[in-house]
């Protein structure tokens, strides 16, 4: 009984958040700067050059920009984004809400003003976040099949889907509030990304677990079952504490799989670390009365220590 007390009192207390969230007025501002380029001329050029020069580079000649609008791949690009985003108001109505989560809880963000671009497929700059600007390349977001994609490994491909835009752009945002690890230790950096995937969740509620971490639903539920498993090979190999470097790319970094050297490695999506660390953040924020801005400030033994962190089985 006292348990499920609890559970309605929470829930109570977040749509009462949710409800002030939704009342935070935002200046939102969108320029879709890849349908602009794809009209460029010489008689255009220096009007849109004089508009936005910081997409404008000085070190590339006006006859260059022109040549990059007249070349066919780059034809190509726009004609792909332009079909495939023919409308951008989900998109946008999406962007309003993360910004409004992001001003509630951290009120001194300042909006960026949304510029949507092509980049010749440049799949590791996907959302780039600046003081001023939030730049979106929407072709990295035309769908894992897409005839561009062809020859990038599949573990690349699945997350250059639409419903990976809001993730990335929190993850962006994240990235700004969440403190680098404060030491080399396996456990430090897996927290890292922990308070990473804890604050996406707070910032894009209703988005799904599985792209907040960037996980197909397989992946998310073949995590989930072996959470347990996957905790007691970290501890009976003794990494948490471990400082070697070559555990970040065999669990925290993007993969074809994780790297247990174990015949189920191929059966294991990437990234396990994260999800562990993510895992932990949860149980310690749900045992901790500790504001968001704490925790992101707490080291990570602290709360290794107060989330006594236990697997579900």
């Amino acid at each position: 009984m006292l348990f499920l007390i609890a559970l309605l009192a929470a829930c109570d207390s977040q749509s009462n958040e949710e409800k002030e969230i939704e009342k935070i007025a935002i200046d939102l501002k969108i320029t879709r700067f890849d349908k602009k380029f794809a009209t460029v001329n010489s008689g255009n050029l220096q009007a849109l050059k004089s508009e936005y020069p910081y997409l404008f580079p000085e070190r590339f000649t006006d006859s260059m920009w022109i040549a990059k609008a007249s070349d066919t791949i780059q034809q190509e690009l726009n004609e792909e984004v332009g079909k495939a985003f023919i409308d951008f108001s989900a998109e946008e109505d999406g962007i309003y809400a993360l910004f409004q989560h992001t001003k509630y809880y951290f009120p001194s963000f300042e909006i960026p003003h949304v510029i949507t671009i092509t980049s010749e497929v440049d799949y590791r700059n996907k959302v780039l976040l600046t003081p001023d600007y939030l730049f979106i390349s929407l072709d990295t977001y035309l769908g894992k099949e897409h005839p561009f994609y062809i020859g990038l490994q599949e573990y690349l491909k699945k997350n250059f889907e639409k419903n990976q835009i809001l993730p990335d752009i929190a993850n962006e945002i994240a990235e700004v509030y969440v403190p680098q690890p404060e030491s080399k230790t396996f456990l430090a950096h897996m927290l890292y990304y922990g308070k990473i995937l804890y604050l996406k969740d707070r910032l894009l509620p209703d988005v799904s677990e599985y792209d907040k971490i960037g996980y197909t639903q397989d992946e998310l539920d073949w995590a989930i079952a072996n959470e347990e498993e996957v905790w007691r090979y970290f501890v009976e190999r003794e990494v948490i504490f471990d400082t070697d470097t070559d555990l970040y790319s065999r669990f925290l970094y993007p993969a074809p799989f994780s790297k247990f050297y174990l015949e189920l490695d191929a059966e294991s999506p990437a990234r396990l670390g994260q999800f562990i660390g993510w895992q932990m953040i949860k149980q310690y924020m749900d045992k901790n009365d500790v504001s968001i801005q704490e925790m992101l400030t707490t080291n990570s033994e602290t709360i290794f220590n107060k989330a006594n962190y236990k697997p579900k089985k």
